[in-house]
């Protein structure tokens, strides 16, 4: 496998959460609530943007505690859940943000992002995505495992 090659340009990382920065499984409680794992690794991903001048936005098919929980450690603005078509999100922060597709990079890993990986220049998936996602022109493939250091990969790449 390769490494990742992101451009300096790149001023926003907008990203799936599940199956992206988590391993996509989900642990159905006692009282059938939800619960999703984290990797520190991932996490500290987060610090690392913020930390470097980046700005991070999450779209997310579904909606969940540990987005909430990341968003407000990290400060993170654009948090969007719940969202099943992606790509008009995906349009509007680039807009609010007055953003080239010089300028950000979208990670996604099943078929709700497929709009949103075709539409942008620079995207990236995890090895275990869907064969339509990995199909995508132009996409490049973490080393990592979602919610096993993906994240952190596109993170350090962007930060090294």
């Amino acid at each position: 496998m390769t490494e990742l090659n992101l451009p300096k340009t790149i001023k926003m990382v907008i990203t799936d959460f599940d199956g992206v920065v988590t391993d996509n499984c989900v642990y159905v409680n006692e009282d059938f609530t939800m619960s999703r794992k984290l990797n520190f690794k991932d996490v500290m991903a987060f610090s690392t943007l913020k930390k470097n001048g980046f700005d991070i936005a999450i779209i997310s098919g579904e909606k969940n505690s540990a987005i909430e929980i990341l968003a407000k450690k990290f400060q993170i603005k654009e948090i969007h859940q719940g969202i099943r078509i992606k790509i008009n999100v995906l349009k509007s922060i680039i807009e609010n943000y007055n953003l080239s597709q010089e300028d950000y990079v979208y990670i996604g890993d099943d078929v709700n992002d497929l709009e949103c990986l075709k539409f942008a220049k620079y995207k990236i998936t995890v090895p275990h995505a869907v064969n339509k996602v990995k199909a995508v022109e132009g996409i490049q493939i973490t080393q990592n495992e979602a919610g096993n250091g993906a994240f952190r990969e596109v993170a350090d790449c962007l930060t090294d």
